[in-house]
């Protein structure tokens, strides 16, 4: 029998069948024909039924109209299909058997064994049930699954379940009737799509089918909803200077574009914590601001200023972050953070946008407008640093207003290559002067902070200056690239820079007069001029090696003419502290890494290149070369006020030896090592070693190792040697189940102990300090075991971190800290956090307990 297909109007669904067919009629097949078409042509947009089936049978008797055979009921976005579907007109119910399956608008699909529906598929019972839903969720597809003996719809909006589960985990493909990993048996799930809400009632959770916690009642948002009003999951804390705690986050979904988050802990040793925050989402741009505070109850949990907070009843912070597009080249922003003080972030475990990484225990707000065209850069932006460990002094801590950078590109006509315009201008200032002891450590200022024994040059390093300091710097350079007939490249360039210096030094209150051994009243203004004319070669000798790739060959070298760096010593040096010669700077037209210092003189660089090209991703590149002052002052031998440039390896007229060699003989792995040898007896003065390793599909598994060594470099202020090691791997034991690991070794001399040591050095001399300088100490540490599928998410993780050391009695600590995070996807997420192993030193600031 050919497939029948018919549109009737749903508001006389008992019309839609009138004309009775029997299956094999010619008559019936022509009138139930004749009859659709009609129907077809007058049927009422979105209120039309269309109805596929092999065959439709009308009984007169029982007032019932049926439909057998693949049959499929299409009705304002929804589908029915089923074997059969039967229609009683006295009751006005769509009976639907064998296979039933329905369809919604949103692409929820249902199942059952029995449907008893209104014709309009809105209320009804279902009887083995079983609903899959797809939605998108953080730009992941998750599918979840509902259950039911027996469910009931009501107007299309809200399915009661009896005795219903809910699960998000898709069922095993060998044994579909195994539990899910997990899954929520309740006595009642009421879905209401109206609300987006789905409510439990007498609900256990079951993982692996064991039940494992137990709610009389609770509700969470369906999978479609992705902010809704409402309680999110509590978070359990507990710490020796807090005592135990619980936070039960509110979410308050105000507008489509703004909410308010309220985290109110309850602290059994502290009180109430409160936390707020408040986002708001424009046409441009988005904002946030967040908010913490607490009334301690027992200060004295902390030890007193200024090794602590102990003498602070109210602590509390107050951040905000936002970004704005004024157009689709400009934009500003903001992320700021005001703190009561150092501590309270870390003592009260509160996550912070403006923390820069958990070693440097810094907070950085800053404001910028920032604009970026096809070949240009501009940034203006200024900072605000607090420090967040005891041994730093907040008076030290720079405030920069503002930094400005800007950068253009353009071809210039006539001549070719490229121009470059880079504009520089810094203004900063402290309340107090920043000295380091050369060489050893010297004493320490307040007994915390680091300061100088004899202030001379040489001997104390200024690292930052009290009172204001300004720059501003533009640079335009030049250069073009030719190659002859022969293959030999030849890139002539030149630059001009100018410098302008604004400050005065603040020599009143704490150590700040001893800047007078460095500074006079003259130095407020100066300037500094600095032209450069350079030229570049480069000759690559390449052979082809047929299918195996090429083979280059290719001496450089590089000489640039300028005249001598003049005030050298009498600037101050922000931003040029840092200074590594090796490989990647080797060619560089200035070395220094910043725009306070300037290099002069009559420079040559000169190196041999050779690089293997091959076949599956084969790579190989090994680079040695030279840096040599011909000519002129030498402004890496010539000390500034924090010795920039000494024991770097340019300090002499032949530089160091700088080298790199690195190897992937495929895309899975990959051996980089780059070292500067003396330019003496070519011993190692910078070393560094790195290899990654992916051995799928032959295992599953990862790893990464780095290793350095830097020689002792006394006049900036390391005395010891220094030697490292980085391991970390990653090892997936199934496509789910996965450890992970890292460990940060110092092999050779460890801060920490060094300055365990010069405390204890003139109160309790021991010579077993000097003896574990000399083994590995283990920095930090991490392991990992995680679980992650499509809708379960474990990690535990283990972490050993640095810390400094505990000021009141000299020992190093590490704090120990063990991580729990478990993430049921769609129903929610649960994590702990808890420090173990000495809980009276895990925190700075924190008193013995």
């Amino acid at each position: 029998m050919a497939r029948l297909k018919a549109t009737i109007a749903t508001s006389a669904v008992a019309v839609a069948l009138l004309c009775a067919v029997v299956p094999g009629s010619a008559f019936a097949q022509k009138s139930l024909n004749e009859t659709l078409t009609s129907k077809l042509q007058s049927g009422q947009g979105k209120d039309r039924l269309l109805v596929e089936a092999k065959a439709i049978v009308y009984d007169n008797d029982k007032n019932t109209i049926a439909a057998s055979g693949d049959v499929q009921m299409n009705y304002q976005g929804k589908t029915l299909q089923a074997d059969r579907v039967i229609y009683d007109r006295n009751t006005g119910r769509v009976f639907a058997e064998g296979n039933a399956k329905l369809t919604d608008a949103t692409g929820a699909v249902v199942t059952g064994e029995r449907f008893e529906l209104t014709d309009d598929f809105k209320n009804g019972f279902i009887d083995s049930l079983r609903v899959v839903q797809s939605t998108v969720q953080d730009g992941k597809p998750v599918t979840t699954r509902f259950s039911s003996p027996r469910a009931e719809r009501a107007e299309g909006e809200t399915t009661v379940f009896e005795r219903g589960t809910y699960t998000a985990c898709e069922p095993c493909k060998e044994n579909p009737e195994k539990p899910p990993l997990w899954q929520v048996k309740a006595a009642k799930i009421i879905h209401n799509n109206s609300e987006q809400t789905i409510y439990y009632e007498d609900a256990t959770l079951e993982i692996f089918g064991l039940p494992v916690a137990y709610l009389p009642y609770f509700w969470t948002p369906d999978p479609t909803v992705k902010r809704k009003t409402g309680f999110l999951s509590p978070r359990y804390v507990y710490s020796s200077s807090l005592g135990f705690g619980l936070q039960v986050p509110f979410f308050w979904a105000i507008a489509p574009n703004y909410d308010l988050t309220l985290s109110p802990t309850y602290l059994s040793r502290q009180g109430l914590l409160g936390q707020a925050e408040w986002r708001h989402r424009l046409d441009n741009g988005a904002y946030n601001i967040r908010a913490a505070g607490i009334d301690q109850q027992d200060s004295s949990a902390f030890l007193p200023s200024p090794f602590g907070p102990g003498d602070r009843d109210f602590r509390g912070s107050l951040e905000s972050a936002g970004m704005f597009y004024i157009n689709d080249r400009w934009k500003w922003g903001w992320d700021v953070a005001l703190l009561s003080d150092k501590w309270f972030l870390q003592n009260y475990r509160i996550k912070s946008e403006s923390l820069s990484t958990i070693y440097l225990k810094e907070s950085i707000s800053t404001l910028y407008l920032q604009g970026q065209g096809d070949r240009s850069f501009f940034d203006l932006r200024g900072y605000y640093f607090q420090g967040l460990s005891s041994t730093d002094w907040q008076k030290q801590q720079p405030v920069v207003h503002p930094v400005l950078d800007y950068n253009k590109r353009v071809t210039p006509a006539g001549i070719g290559g490229e121009f470059s315009l880079d504009v520089n201008v810094t203004s900063l200032s402290r309340e107090a002067a920043a000295f380091q002891q050369a060489g050893k450590q010297g004493p320490l200022l307040f007994g915390l902070y680091e300061t100088c024994a004899v202030f001379e040059r040489g001997v104390c390093l200024v690292r930052g200056m009290s009172g204001t300091d300004s720059r501003a710097s533009v640079s335009a350079s030049w250069r073009r690239e030719f190659i002859d007939p022969v293959g030999q490249v030849w890139t002539p360039f030149a630059y001009v820079r100018a410098d302008n210096f604004w400050f005065k030094p603040d020599f009143s209150g704490f150590q700040n007069i001893e800047l007078s051994n460095f500074f006079t009243g003259r130095d407020e203004y100066a300037f500094r001029g600095m032209p450069g004319i350079g030229l570049e070669y480069r000759f690559p000798f390449v052979a082809d090696l047929g299918t195996s790739g090429t083979q280059t060959l290719e001496p450089i070298a590089q000489i640039i003419a300028r005249p001598n760096e003049t005030r050298i010593g009498r600037l101050p040096n922000e931003d040029a502290q840092s200074l590594i010669f090796d490989d990647t700077s080797l060619f560089n037209w200035d070395k220094f890494t910043g725009y306070d210092r300037a290099e002069g003189g009559l420079r040559a660089n000169v190196g041999l290149q050779y690089t293997v090209t091959g076949a599956d991703g084969f790579y190989a590149n090994v680079l040695f070369g030279q840096s040599y002052q011909l000519a002129g002052l030498n402004s890496f031998r010539t000390s500034d006020l924090v010795n920039t440039g000494v024991e770097s390896g340019l300090d002499s007229g032949a530089s160091d030896y700088v080298g790199r060699f690195q190897l992937s003989p495929n895309q899975n792995f990959s051996f980089i090592t780059r070292a500067r040898f003396d330019q003496h007896d070519f011993g190692v003065n910078r070393l560094e070693a790195g290899v990654t390793a992916n051995f799928n599909p032959y295992l599953p598994f990862s790893t990464s190792l780095t290793y350095a060594r830097y020689a002792a470099q006394p006049a900036i202020g390391f005395d010891q040697r220094r030697e490292g090691l980085l391991a970390s791997a990653t090892w997936n034991l199934t496509p789910n189940w996965y450890v992970s690991g890292s460990v940060l070794l110092d092999l050779d001399r460890n801060l920490l102990a060094r300055q365990t040591f010069a405390q204890q050095l003139f109160t309790t001399p021991d010579t077993a300090v000097f003896n574990h300088m000399d083994k590995a100490y283990l920095t930090s540490m991490t392991l990992g075991l995680g679980y992650a599928d499509e809708c379960t998410t474990l990690t535990v993780n283990y972490t050993v971190a640095p810390r400094n050391i505990a000021v009141t009695s000299g020992e190093k600590e590490r704090t120990h800290t063990v991580l729990f995070r478990l993430e049921l996807r769609t129903l929610g997420e649960v994590s702990f956090s808890q420090n173990i192993g000495s809980a009276s030193a895990s925190q700075e600031g924190v008193a013995a307990q």
